[in-house]
């Protein structure tokens, strides 16, 4: 049945279109009525109708209250709504904001979230870090303790680390660090080669030098040889330069002992040398460091040798240059043949200066001498050219004649300086100053006699002092020289021209009779020396000294003798 009226139905819903969904079951059921049942039905809803209006108006009398609070209700609902609505607008205008803070935060978040894994990674490796960033102190210690390896391993890894990461500011700052610490090395490496140390040091330092790669292999070497000069011009400089004689004998050692240290330290260092290829190998870069030092030391020779005053100093200083050089010969630095042209010179300077004192001492005893006779000595009795005698001593009659012991004096300390360093090239040019110094005397005895006016008696002595300088003095001096040179007494022999003046002067007051020297049975004279020195006078007089006379003056020379003894005699 139920399918029945739904076919019912559905005819009817299509004839009555106008009907709601839900009127269509109203519609059905008036389809249903009767004739009569549809008659009834306005009345009977307009009954409903007023049944239900009765029953609103009951509900809106007992609920007033509520439908006024449901107005009031609406009225707020609207003005919250309209709110609501302004609101929403407002919300609508900040939404993209709130986006635009969203996305902020979420990429604040992702940068926070970012370096916290990195702050977790910094944590998980804190000791490695830690690590590499006492890596510079760590080296800088080993460095001041000396752990050099340790040092230059620790260098070798922070560069590979700086190669790895180029980029990280904290792996380049660490090797900037480095670097410095590095500089600080290769000072103190430098240092130690500028020190006196032995061939393992030296080697140990250079392969230090050759793993921190500063220095090329030619710069290398310049550094070495540069570093070791440095060292050796430090000895020199700590030397004493009061003393000529002691600086000199301090160098020369310096330089035997240490320059030969160096040169072979070099050859043992860069090995791939010989002696004979260094020139071929590192353009001659050793050859031209070891002229160098061979030069500065001949310089310094030549500036001191001229402070020195002694003929023994000069032969020690020699002896040691020649040992010197000829151990530097091992390494083929032998420099003996560059030593005798300089010692030459200042034998030759010392012996003028020697000559020149003793004719300035002649001059002033010459010029301040009183002409008094003095007691005799005696005339010595040997020849010219007596030259095997151990001792050549001076002849004492001289200390009759002040101005010539004087001479004599000063002559024989210059033969004396003479002897110990007596190079035989100079024989010649020596003989000639000796000569130059007699020939002074001569001449300063001729100006003497030309510009003094002598009382007889005071003439006479005088040409006996000449005659004694001709007979004696001469004599002697050339006795000294071939002491010093074999067959030198012969080449001041026959130089005899140089005392002609006196000689004339001599043969034309030959018609005076000069008082003879004597010769004497008992001498009291004055010891000579080992060196052949006599007693330096005083004011010009020697010390008086006691002899017997074998010959007998003429009793009017004796007279004027006395004469003058009684009166000091004018100058």
């Amino acid at each position: 049945m139920d399918s029945d009226a739904a076919e019912d139905s559905s005819p009817m819903a299509t004839l009555l279109p106008l009907a709601s969904v839900s009127q269509q079951p109203y519609v059905s059921e008036l389809l249903s009525f009767t004739l009569d049942r549809l008659h009834k039905e306005p009345e009977l809803l307009r009954v409903d109708a007023e049944r239900i209006r009765r029953q609103m108006q009951e509900v809106a009398v007992n609920n007033y209250r509520a439908f006024i609070s449901a107005a009031d209700a609406l009225l707020a609902i609207q003005e919250e709504v309209s709110s609501v609505d302004k609101h929403l607008e407002s919300l609508i205008n900040e939404i993209p904001k709130l986006t635009s803070g969203c996305t902020e935060f979420i990429e604040s978040a992702e940068q926070i979230l970012e370096e916290r894994k990195m702050n977790q990674t910094l944590l998980a490796n804190h000791s490695t870090l830690l690590d590499l960033l006492e890596i510079p102190q760590l080296m800088d210690t080993c460095v001041r303790n000396g752990n050099y390896d340790e040092a230059l391993d620790l260098e070798a890894f922070v560069c590979k680390l700086s190669t790895m990461h180029p980029k990280l500011p904290v792996i380049q700052a660490l090797a900037a660090e480095v670097r410095q610490t590095t500089q600080s090395l290769l000072h103190q490496l430098l240092q130690k080669l500028r020190s006196n140390i032995l061939l393992p040091d030296c080697l140990r330092i250079i392969g230090y030098l050759r793993r921190i790669g500063v220095f090329s292999e030619f710069e290398m070497r310049l550094q070495f040889l540069r570093c070791r000069e440095a060292w050796l011009t430090g000895i020199l400089d700590d030397l004493d330069q009061k003393s000529a004689y002691d600086y000199l004998k301090g160098m020369v050692n310096c330089q035997r002992m240490h320059l030969f240290d160096v040169v072979n330290q070099y050859r043992a260092i860069f090995a791939d040398d010989t002696s004979g290829s260094e020139e071929n190998y590192d353009g001659g870069l050793l050859f031209s460091w070891a002229m160098h030092q061979i030069t500065s030391h001949l310089r310094t020779l030549k500036a001191m040798l001229p402070k020195i005053t002694e003929g023994g100093s000069l032969s020690n200083i020699l002896d040691q240059c020649m040992y010197c050089a000829m151990g530097l010969g091992w390494v083929g630095l032998d420099f003996r043949g560059l030593l005798p042209s300089l010692f030459e010179e200042a034998v030759l300077n010392l012996f003028s200066k020697n000559m020149n004192t003793a004719i300035e001492n002649f001059q002033l005893v010459l010029d301040s001498h009183r002409w008094v006779p003095l007691p005799a000595v005696g005339f010595p009795s040997g020849s010219v050219g007596e030259e095997t005698r151990e001792d050549v001593n001076p002849p004492p009659y001289l200390m009759e004649h002040p101005p010539l012991a004087v001479f004599v004096n000063g002559v024989s300390a210059a033969m004396n300086e003479l002897r110990p360093c007596a190079p035989i090239s100079l024989k010649h040019v020596l003989a000639q100053e000796l000569i130059s110094g007699l020939r002074a005397v001569s001449n300063s005895l001729l100006r003497y006699n030309a510009s003094r006016m002598l009382r007889e008696n005071e003439s006479l002595l005088f040409l006996s002092l000449c005659r004694a300088f001709i007979e004696v003095a001469y004599p002697h001096c050339a006795t000294c020289f071939g002491r010093c040179y074999p067959g030198g007494a012969a080449i001041i022999m026959d130089a005899k021209n140089l005392y002609d003046g006196i000689g004339s002067l001599l043969a034309v007051s030959a018609s005076r009779e000069l008082p003879k020297p004597v010769t004497t049975t008992e001498e009291n004279s004055v010891t000579a020396t080992e060196n052949g020195n006599l007693p330096k006078e005083e004011n010009g007089v020697m010390p008086e000294t006691e002899q017997a006379l074998n010959g007998k003056v003429d009793e009017e020379e004796e007279n004027d003798l006395t004469s003058l003894t009684e009166k000091p005699a004018d100058e």
